[in-house]
Order: structure tokens, then sequence, then C-alpha cells
């Protein structure tokens, strides 16, 4: 008899993959470069979660993706952002992108702007089912405000709040003061990744702290509690899509 599938699966910091390379430290949550484990490879259209620091005036250079979107939320720090197309853009603590990679394929770049400070920022991958889609991007500032103890959402469909997304998923931020509460409820066919950037939170009863995640792999109730404060983003995906270009073996 096979035992149930666990649909919250928490993940502690110290189990996920860290990557140093002297100008960066970073945490890829899911195979990613050379980092490679078939039982980490995301969740349904969530390919890649990668928690990124770079030292003051580092630069990731340029270089390409297709078939996909690569969205970025700003933690700590200047972000400057760069493309093939001629876009830039300057972001500081709060803010969202969105960057739409059509089949043909472009480049960016993420550069710390200053000079004396690290940078920290949230980047994760998810695949999209249209077909034909442009190279674009988009960004957007918010303030702590905005999502102070309650979900605010950054990106999800055209038509609802935030930056759009060429997928049915959402991705969510929150900073949950002392004694705040906060509830989220994964539909059937969904699931999705909960990250503690900072802080400590309860899930479900549950604490998990600073740098510890949860991944979701089915319909789920969460309820999250802090006793302390936290920073949260979460991403909520469908479990099955249809993949487009590279991801389907179009090449």
């Amino acid at each position: 008899m096979k035992s149930p599938v666990e649909t919250i699966a928490i993940r502690e910091a110290d189990t996920i993959w860290h990557e140093q390379g002297g100008w960066f430290d970073a945490r890829w949550h899911f195979s990613f470069d050379r980092y490679r484990d078939p039982a980490q490879m995301g969740v349904g259209a969530l390919r890649v979660f990668n928690d990124d620091r770079i030292v003051a005036g580092a630069e990731w250079p340029m270089h390409p993706h297709q078939d996909i979107e690569s969205l970025t939320y700003v933690v700590e720090g200047k972000f400057l952002h760069a493309d093939s197309l001629g876009n830039d853009g300057r972001l500081e603590p709060g803010a969202a992108q969105v960057m739409t990679f059509s089949h043909g394929g472009d480049r960016h770049s993420e550069k710390n702007g200053s000079a004396d400070e690290g940078m920290r920022f949230i980047q994760f991958w998810i695949l999209p089912s249209e077909r034909g889609l442009r190279t674009r991007v988009q960004q957007r500032q918010y303030t702590l405000a905005d999502r102070t103890d309650r979900w605010l959402q950054i990106m999800g469909p055209p038509g609802t709040d935030g930056l759009d997304l060429s997928q049915d998923a959402r991705a969510l931020v929150a900073h949950l003061t002392d004694g705040g509460r906060l509830e989220h409820s994964f539909g059937p066919g969904r699931g999705g990744y909960l990250y503690v950037i900072d802080g400590r939170v309860a899930i479900n009863g549950d604490e998990i702290r600073t740098g510890d995640a949860a991944k979701v792999s089915g319909a789920a109730d969460l309820e999250l509690t802090t006793d302390l404060a936290a920073e949260l983003i979460l991403v909520d995906v469908p479990l099955q899509f249809d993949p487009v270009g590279v991801w389907a073996g179009e090449w």
C-alpha cells in the first residue's frame, strides 16, 4: 500500500542548495545551472526559485532566455535592469518585475546599483502556456505599507492585481507584524511555494524561519501567524499545464 502524498512539505534553509561565486551568494531552491536534483524540479508551472545576493557594484552580465517569464522581487538594495531590447530600470526594495522571453530569445542583466551596499532579490521562473509571446518588460514599485499585514498580489493573470503573467499564476508578498495573521487557500489542481524571506512564521502551527520554505502540491489551506515579524513571498500555480517552446521540445 502506497503512503499518501504529503501536500505541504517543509524545506529547512540548510537543506536548500547553496551556491557561492565570490561576488554572489545564492540559494537555488530547484534544479538550476549546475545544480541537479530530480526531486527538486519545481512545482507545476513554477520551475526556478532563487534567492540571490550580489556584492556592491557587481553585475550578473547579459545572458539569454527563451519561452519563460523571469520574475523578480527586490528585497534589499538598488536593482538595475538592462536587456537586449534597450530597456532599463532602477528598482528599490519592494519592487516587482516581469520579463517575458519569446521563443526567439533575448538577453537581460541584473546589476547592483550601489557601490557600497549589497543587494538581495528573489528571482523565479513561471513557464507560460501561451504561444507566440513577445519579449517585453513590466516593472512596478511597491511600498512597505502596501504589503503590511496583508497579501499584496504583485503578479497575476491579466485583469487581476499586479503585473500581467502569461499563465494562470499569482505571486503575493506580505510584511507580517507582531501578532499578524494571514490565510491562503490552494484550490484543487494547484500548488506552489511559500518562502520566509526574513523572520519567522507558524504555518498551520509548525514554525518556519528565515530561509525556510513550504512546498505545496495540491489543495491546501494555509494559516500563517507570527509573534515577531516576517517577510513572506508566496507563488500559486497550476500543477498541470501545457508547456510551450523549448519546454515542449520545440527548438
